[in-house]
């Protein structure tokens, strides 16, 4: 079993225990403003959603990664984040990441993608991670700097936002970046 583990926080392989925070968490307007999934109708949905997410795990190769994180202290569960692996020939992933809005800017999210991104590079041995966000989040775009990516380009109007299509950041970071 993964467990990843920094100076505040947990990362365990997401389980059906962690069902009413997921279902509470993607209920949350302000969570969905820039993602794509949508608010679940209830937690049959969200339980439909995160079922696939927790069958892959116990594949032995595995081609995602879902976390729930929680913080050591209290076991406060924060949010999800995930690595998603791509073709095994080009060593790439992809990360992403969903935090309660009570544990926004406190450093939560990127420490656990730093914990995600050794996890990927140490462990898995990719050579290029990929991240995303759209480019009026300003805080996920905040993370993923803090975390060492580097913004690589912008795709124009692919997410299908509430608010319309949005412009997308792409960033990466490579296993010879200099990290954190």
């Amino acid at each position: 079993m993964i467990h990843l583990q920094s100076k505040r926080l947990d990362l365990h392989l997401l389980s059906l225990a962690d069902l009413q925070q997921v279902h509470a968490l993607h209920s949350i307007p302000k969570v969905d403003e820039f993602n794509t999934l949508g608010i679940p109708q209830n937690i049959a949905h969200t339980q439909s959603i995160i079922e696939p997410w927790i069958l892959e795990h116990q594949k032995l190769d595995a081609k995602q990664y879902t976390f729930a994180i929680r913080t050591k202290k209290t076991n406060d569960f924060v949010g999800l984040i995930a690595l998603k692996l791509g073709n095994v020939k080009f060593q790439i992933g992809e990360v992403w990441f969903k935090l309660h809005p009570d544990f926004w800017n406190k450093g939560y999210g990127t420490e656990a993608l730093k914990l995600v991104l050794s996890f990927a590079f140490d462990d898995l041995k990719l050579h290029r991670i990929e991240a995303g966000c759209a480019v009026d989040n300003v805080g996920s775009a905040r993370v993923l700097e803090k975390a060492g990516m580097i913004k690589e380009g912008r795709k124009r109007k692919v997410l299908p936002l509430k608010t319309g299509w949005s412009d997308n950041f792409e960033y990466a970071i490579l296993d010879t970046d200099p990290r954190f």
